[in-house]
C-alpha cells in the first residue's frame, strides 16, 4: 500500500514527528511505501509534497486560531475564512493523494488538536467528499487541553476534531484517551501506545558522541540529569530546578535539552531566572541538538542519541502528557528516572510494571531520599533500568505497532 502521513509538521524531535519516523520504518518492514505531506518538512524526508500553509505558524492558521479560541461569540466572517482556507487545503490534500497514488492517509494528530483549524477540516472533507480512506492517529484530544474551553465553533469542533466518518478510523496513544473519546464522541478506537525500537539496543557512544562533555565544559566526574523535553509550559520543568536544589549536590548538571517556541509566553526566560535563584548548575543546550549531528555557531552539534548514554539519571515532571516519548528513549537507554504521576503514566506504564522514583505534585523527603539513593546505589539504578528494558520490550515495541497498524488497515474493510 502507499500510506501518506499528513501534518501541521513533520520535523524536528517533537513526539509526533519521531513516533511518524518509526511508524514509516515499521510499515515499510511489511512491504508499504510512505509519504509526507506537511507544513514543515526536515530537509531528509520519505517523498513529500510541502504545504507552508499547513503549518499551525502560518499566519493564516495563527489568526484563525487565536480568534476562534479568544471569544465564544466569533463572527460568521470566521466560519467562512475557515471553510475558505480549508477548501484550498483539501485541493492541495488531493493533489498529494494523486501525485502519490495514495491508497490511505494518517493523518497526524492534525484532527485532535485544533492548531490549524482548517486543515482538520480539509482532512476531514477529504474522506467526506472525496471518499479518501483517513486513518486519524491521535496523541492529544482537545477537550483534554483547557485553553480550548474558550470558543464558539463547538459545532466545527464536532465535525472534523475527530470526524466520525465511514470512510475514517482510529487510534489512540493511550487507553485515556481511548475511553475518553467513546464517551465524548462514540468512536471506537485502537489503543497504539508510542513505540520505541527496543528489540534492537543501542550501540554505546563513538568517539563524536564522546567529545560532548568537553564540548559543554563538562568534567568526567560530573553527573548530567538529563532533562530531555521541549521548553513548555506543561513539562513543568521548574519540578527538576526544585529537585537540584533540594538535592544540593555539587557533583549534579542538569541539562535542557529542548527548544522554545511552540508557546508565546515567556516560560522559558522565566526558567532561568529560576535557575539562578535556585543556585543550581544547569544548562540550556537546545543549540547543541539537532536530528543530525553537524556545527552550529562554531560548536558542534549532537543528536540526543549522542546524550543519553552520557546521562546518569532523567527527569521528567511533566503535569500532561498524550503517552510519553521521552519516557520511553530514558527506558530505551536505560536510563532511570524520577516521573510526575500523570494519568497515562499511571493507566498505561506505570501499570505495566515501570519502575521509577514517582512524585505526585510535591517533591517531599521521601522523594528526594530515594532520589539520592537512586543517584549513589548503581546496583539500584542497573536492576531498576533491566526491569523497565523487559517491561518495554513487552508493551512499547515495534511488534506491538506492527500488530496495531495491521488491525488498523484491516477495519477499512470492515463495516462501519
Amino acid at each position: 500500500m502507499n500510506i501518506g502521513f499528513v501534518s501541521t509538521r513533520l520535523a524536528g524531535v517533537d513526539g509526533v514527528s519521531l513516533e511518524v519516523a518509526k511508524l514509516v520504518t515499521i510499515l515499510r518492514e511489511m512491504g508499504n511505501a510512505s509519504f509526507y505531506c506537511a507544513g514543515e518538512l526536515d530537509p531528509v524526508t520519505p517523498p513529500a509534497r510541502l504545504v507552508p500553509e499547513m503549518h499551525f505558524t502560518h499566519p493564516t492558521a495563527k489568526r484563525l486560531h487565536d480568534e476562534a479560541f479568544s471569544t465564544a461569540h466569533p463572527p460568521a466572517r470566521l466560519f467562512r475564512e475557515i471553510y475558505e482556507q480549508a477548501d484550498f487545503l483539501r485541493g492541495e490534500l488531493q493533489a498529494f493523494v494523486e501525485q502519490y497514488d495514495l491508497d490511505v492517509i494518517v493523518s497526524q494528530n492534525t484532527n485532535a488538536i485544533p492548531m490549524n483549524l482548517s486543515l482538520g477540516v480539509a482532512i476531514a472533507d477529504l474522506a467526506r467528499r472525496n471518499r479518501v480512506k483517513v486513518l486519524c492517529h491521535s496523541h492529544d484530544y482537545y477537550f483534554e487541553r483547557t485553553r480550548f474551553i474558550n470558543n464558539g465553533i463547538q459545532s466545527l469542533l464536532d465535525e472534523a476534531f475527530p470526524p466520525k466518518l465511514e470512510t475514517v478510523r482510529h487510534m489512540s496513544i493511550s487507553t485515556v484517551m481511548q475511553q475518553r473519546l467513546y464517551a465524548w464522541r462514540g468512536i471506537p478506537s485502537l489503543y497504539m501506545p508510542n513505540i520505541f525500537d527496543y528489540e534492537n539496543p543501542p550501540p554505546p557512544p563513538d568517539d563524536y558522541a564522546l567529545t560532548f562533555r568537553a564540548e559543554l565544559s563538562l568534567s568526567p566526574d560530573d553527573l548530567i540529569i538529563l532533562q530531555p523535553t521541549r521548553v513548555i509550559r506543561r513539562k513543568v520543568i521548574e519540578k527538576a530546578v526544585e529537585l537540584m536544589r533540594k538535592l544540593d549536590d555539587p557533583r549534579l548538571v542538569l541539562l535542557i535539552t529542548g527548544y522554545e517556541g511552540d508557546e508565546a509566553g515567556g516560560y522559558g526566560e522565566w526558567l532561568k531566572e529560576e535557575a539562578d535563584r535556585a543556585g543550581i548548575r544547569y544548562q540550556f543546550i537546545a543549540d547543541y541538538i539537532g536530528a543530525e549531528r553537524g556545527e552550529r555557531n562554531g560548536h558542534r552539534v549532537y543528536t540526543l542519541w549522542d546524550i543519553y548514554p552520557q546521562a546518569h539519571i532523567a527527569t521528567y515532571p511533566s503535569d500532561y502528557e498524550g503517552f510519553g516519548n521521552a519516557m520511553l528513549e530514558m527506558l530505551y537507554f536505560r536510563k532511570p528516572f524520577i516521573i510526575h504521576t500523570y494519568p497515562v503514566y499511571v493507566a498505561d506504564i506505570k501499570s505495566r510494571g515501570i519502575k521509577a522514583v514517582e512524585y505526585h505534585y510535591d517533591l517531599t523527603p521521601d522523594v528526594i531520599a530515594q532520589t539520592r539513593r537512586l543517584i549513589d546505589d548503581a546496583a539500584l539504578r542497573d536492576d531498576w533500568t533491566e526491569t523497565n528494558y523487559r517491561v518495554a520490550t513487552e508493551c512499547f515495541s515495534y511488534t506491538v505497532a506492527r500488530r496495531v497498524l495491521e488491525e488498523a488497515l484491516r477495519r477499512f474493510d470492515e463495516p462501519f
